[in-house]
């Protein structure tokens, strides 16, 4: 398989390692048979798991009644879904656009921006926003911008939570501010608690929209459903994605108050946003999540994680929230340490030369957490000698 991926795709990825071929809630295999628990979940997407039962009949059900319609027609699960997402912001103001992934629901966040009558926008170091030229541009990473040069004009990045440069950058030429309450490709970097309300200060003083991207915190991921709730605040966007779709590629835009009235016929399409059978999976993962309560245990799997992971002495700490973690090594292993994980039986990935992302599926069992820290043990243990 490996040879076969490189004679056909490009490789902007690299080749894999491995070769996936089923999977069965946390656990996946590989062409060869090996089994792995699979604490990457699709990068925070597959939040049921893989073959979920009521995710493969929802789909399976939509397929034989209607696939796709493009953005010319409506259908009743485009409407449902929405109309969730409204009910889960809270916000009777709020409007939902439906489009493929957190890129693009990034991309459709700055169009909706320009239309304020302002141009700038602000994100932060270290952000992670997409890799589409829109996206690419709000993007705080120079790695991945560098080699895409000259791109958008008029955005500035600031330190992440840091409200002193916030205070100095934010002004009424600003149209937006785009933020991650966790900022997960960057190692899961959380912010203090009160960053993002001071952010939504200052962003009111000065009519800027406040864009939350919650492409990998939504969904359930941190215990709550959008990944901000704790901040009790409410912002002018929200954009979803990975976890929406329960595994199908699903992302959305949120507008809340004045500027869900800004997109007008003609100002902003995706043909496949919403398709039918993306919006059936999406239905079925939030009624599994909300019909079996799965979100407070959320932070009681994310206690035991934390509690158990910085037992190894390799380990400097944990961070993140839920079942969003960053494991920070006290050495420059991460990768090679991925690796080793793997060869255990073990699917995680690392973000930087120290860092270890964890984002397994809501479904995991205490048993496969059990299973996982013994792994991580095991592996961390030829580190110590």
């Amino acid at each position: 398989m490996q040879d076969r991926w490189k004679s056909a795709l490009q490789n902007n990825y690299g080749t894999p390692s491995i070769s996936l071929v089923k999977g069965s809630g946390a656990l996946v295999w590989d062409a060869d048979g090996k089994e792995y628990l699979d604490f990457l979940g699709g990068i925070a997407t597959n939040i049921l798991g893989h073959a979920h039962p009521e995710i493969v009949t929802a789909i399976t059900n939509q397929a034989n009644d209607l696939g796709h319609v493009s953005n010319l027609y409506a259908h009743p699960g485009a409407i449902e879904l929405a109309e969730k997402l409204k009910a889960l912001t809270g916000e009777a103001s709020a409007r939902v656009f439906f489009c493929n992934s957190g890129a693009e629901a990034n991309e459709a966040a700055l169009k909706l921006s320009r239309l304020i009558g302002r141009k700038k926008v602000i994100s932060t170091i270290g952000s992670f926003h997409g890799r589409t030229m829109g996206a690419l541009s709000l993007t705080g990473q120079i790695a991945k911008r560098e080699p895409f040069l000259p791109l958008l004009k008029g955005v500035k990045f600031i330190p992440y939570n840091d409200l002193s440069a916030a205070k100095k950058a934010i002004n009424k030429k600003v149209a937006m501010i785009i933020v991650e309450p966790i900022q997960g490709e960057n190692g899961v970097v959380v912010p203090d608690l009160g960053y993002l309300k001071s952010l939504r200060k200052l962003t009111k003083k000065h009519g800027t929209l406040l864009a939350l991207d919650c492409v990998q915190t939504g969904m359930g991921r941190t215990g709550d459903w959008f990944g901000f709730e704790n901040e009790e605040i409410v912002p002018d966007i929200i954009t979803l994605a990975k976890g929406l779709g329960g595994g199908l590629p699903l992302g959305a835009m949120i507008a809340i108050g004045d500027c869900a009235n800004l997109f007008e016929p003609g100002s902003h399409g995706s043909t496949f946003g919403g398709n039918p059978i993306a919006c059936a999976s999406a239905l079925a993962a939030i009624n599994v999540l909300e019909r079996d309560n799965f979100l407070p245990r959320i932070k009681s799997l994310e206690l035991n994680l934390k509690l158990e992971i910085t037992k190894s002495p390799i380990v400097q700490s944990v961070r993140g929230s839920g079942l969003l973690l960053g494991i920070v090594l006290k050495n420059k292993v991460a990768k090679e340490f991925v690796s080793a994980l793997q060869g255990e039986g073990v699917l995680a990935n690392a973000t930087s030369d120290s860092v270890i992302r964890l984002a397994p599926p809501l479904i995991v069992t205490d048993s496969q957490i059990a299973a996982f820290v013994e792994r991580f043990r095991k592996v961390a243990t030829s580190y110590e000698r």
